[in-house]
């Protein structure tokens, strides 16, 4: 007798423990859809049209950042190439033995025609190089932006970097990183 009720209660045990309580917990992270495409189209746009991508981004403060560095370099590259070709052709005026229109250029010895142009020369090519240099750096701002935004950076993310003082000992610092998930 006691080994049926033990077998009854046994089975009646495994039978209630079997039913389905609806007791879930709901997740509080809201998932957020993500679009592979979205840093590629960033900088594809900014690489049609300089500051499109951080448009794109609604990074909209860096638009005049971009257009700054850009027009600055351009302004260079233009204004030292003027210079070159007007010191160049006052040489080759020289050489074809015209005189010179400008009284400061024909006080200009030959040598220093050409130091000048050199030093032009070598402006406007820094300057071109500055000028791809922000553009190139404007597509890779774009994209990576694009990129991080993605990410999620709520509160329970965090690093707290934790120093302590060990009271019992006076040498002693204690340094702990603690990571929250």
């Amino acid at each position: 007798m006691k080994r049926y009720i033990f077998i009854l209660f046994f089975t009646s045990a495994i039978l209630f423990g079997q039913t389905e309580i609806d007791n879930k917990l709901k997740d509080t992270l809201t998932s957020q859809i993500l679009d592979p495409l979205r840093p590629a189209k960033a900088g594809f746009y900014s690489a049609v049209l300089p500051g499109l991508g951080q448009v794109y981004n609604k990074k909209y403060w860096k638009v005049p950042l971009v257009y700054g560095a850009i027009g600055t370099s351009m302004y260079f590259y233009i204004d030292n190439k003027k210079q070159y070709n007007i010191y160049r052709d006052e040489y080759k005026n020289r050489l074809a033995g015209n005189k010179s229109n400008s009284e400061y250029l024909s006080r200009l010895s030959e040598s220093q025609l050409m130091s000048a142009q050199k030093q032009f020369r070598r402006n406007s090519d820094l300057s071109l190089l500055c000028a791809v240099g922000f553009y190139a750096l404007n597509i890779i701002d774009a994209n990576v932006d694009a990129s991080l935004s993605q990410f999620n950076v709520n509160n329970q993310l965090a690093f707290k970097p934790l120093i302590i003082k060990d009271t019992t000992l006076k040498n002693d610092l204690i340094i702990s990183c603690i990571y929250t998930f």
